[in-house]
């Protein structure tokens, strides 16, 4: 999958895409979730992204879920999941629970929604830094950073977030 690498205010980011999409997206400290066959020369629909990503690692938040996403290797549950994921403005949070409850799903799918979001492809452009526990505690951010990561985003963003 073609693949291009560019700097942000939070350190170096990457972006993969395919025929049908964008198929993966790293933070800095990560690696792009696609196969790696070299840097390619970005078409101009995803340099366009990338500003959008500079833009708003530098504070000015952009909102991401008009972008063309290859779910195909996702499972159906991780594609709902994703999708309303999508629906968590900048700015705002989400438990686990209420992701569950978006797609009909009883509040003991807040474990799956966990694992659909740990597994997501597209961290921060599919904010899944954006869901937290049912009572406002930062966990289960599993891109590069952590919690400490998420919780870097989420200021930036504007949340109003809980302190111990």
């Amino acid at each position: 999958m073609p693949h291009a690498a560019f700097s942000t205010p939070l350190g170096p980011c990457a972006i993969a895409w395919g025929d049908h999409g964008l198929t993966g997206f790293s933070l800095p400290g990560g690696a792009p979730r696609a196969p790696d066959a070299g840097v390619a020369e970005a078409p101009a629909w995803i340099c366009a992204i990338i500003a959008r990503v500079q833009r708003h690692l530098a504070g000015e938040p952009q909102d991401f879920s008009d972008l063309p996403y290859d779910f195909a290797a996702a499972p159906a549950f991780n594609q709902r999941v994703l999708r309303a994921t999508l629906t968590v403005k900048s700015g705002r949070t989400a438990t686990y629970g209420e992701i569950a409850a978006a797609i009909g799903e009883e509040p003991a799918a807040s474990r799956a929604v966990g694992a659909a979001l740990g597994a997501n492809r597209w961290p921060l452009l599919i904010p899944c830094h954006r869901v937290v526990a049912a009572d406002g505690r930062m966990t289960g951010f599993s891109g590069p950073g952590g919690v400490k990561t998420k919780t870097r985003l989420l200021a930036l963003e504007g949340s109003q977030l809980l302190s111990e």
